[in-house]
């Protein structure tokens, strides 16, 4: 799930100039088939519910990751039988289950690939693009997922070409303020390099930096090869 590509920058041809989409309705979901869009946020609002469920988790699984395969109708069997039956795990419960049928829906799959992690550090802290598809993520709780406009990028600094700098040193983009974060909450369609014409124009992206003493819940969904 979590294979990373550096892109030559001689083999990035006839690229279309890529752009963000986000909405207030999960219907924005659908955009993420715009050729010129390669994320797409939905702008959620966190029930208080959700929120408490979330916090009971991370009080008695706080080093728990668990990646698991998983069908729309599986999901909350699958999530009782790895961190146990309780009321108040059902909100999250529920959360990832209507999660995993809309990603399902929104692309004809039978089942994903469900990724849940209790996170103190940064899990990927370089910038980078991935070479899948397209990937769901939502942070539940904790600082949320960075990333850059494909437009103020240029990726013969991803990878080796940073020659050893940090990402705000190598030149790969020219102002800190060009770094956007998602919202906690916030549920995200990300394309990866093997979109079918994202060859150059995957999103870059990374793992913000944990502040010591926190943490984060990040749940991600992707597709399953055959």
């Amino acid at each position: 799930m979590n294979a990373v590509v550096n892109i030559n920058e001689n083999e990035i041809t006839d690229v279309i100039s890529r752009q963000s989409s986000a909405a207030k309705d999960a219907n924005v979901f659908t955009n993420i088939y715009r050729e010129d869009t390669n994320i797409v946020v939905w702008q959620r609002d966190v029930s208080s519910e959700l929120n408490t469920a979330v916090n009971h988790f991370l009080k008695n699984h706080s080093k728990k990751t668990a990646i698991l395969a998983v069908t729309p109708e599986s999901t909350r069997k699958v999530l009782c039988d790895t961190f146990g039956e309780s009321n108040m795990m059902t909100a999250l419960s529920d959360d990832i289950t209507l999660l995993v049928d809309m990603f399902c829906c929104l692309f004809d799959l039978e089942c994903a690939g469900l990724r849940l992690t209790v996170l103190d550090r940064a899990m990927c802290p370089r910038f980078h693009v991935d070479r899948i598809p397209c990937r769901l993520v939502t942070t539940y709780q904790g600082i949320a997922t960075e990333w850059l406009n494909h437009n103020v990028i240029d990726r013969s600094k991803l990878g080796a070409g940073n020659g050893g700098k940090s990402d705000e040193e190598s030149g790969l983009f020219k102002n800190v303020k060009d770094i956007n974060r998602l919202s906690e909450g916030d549920v995200a369609l990300l394309k990866g390099e093997n979109w079918d014409d994202t060859q150059g124009a995957g999103l870059v992206h990374r793992s913000p930096a944990v502040t010591a003493g926190e943490c984060r819940l990040l749940l991600t969904l992707d597709f399953i090869s055959d």
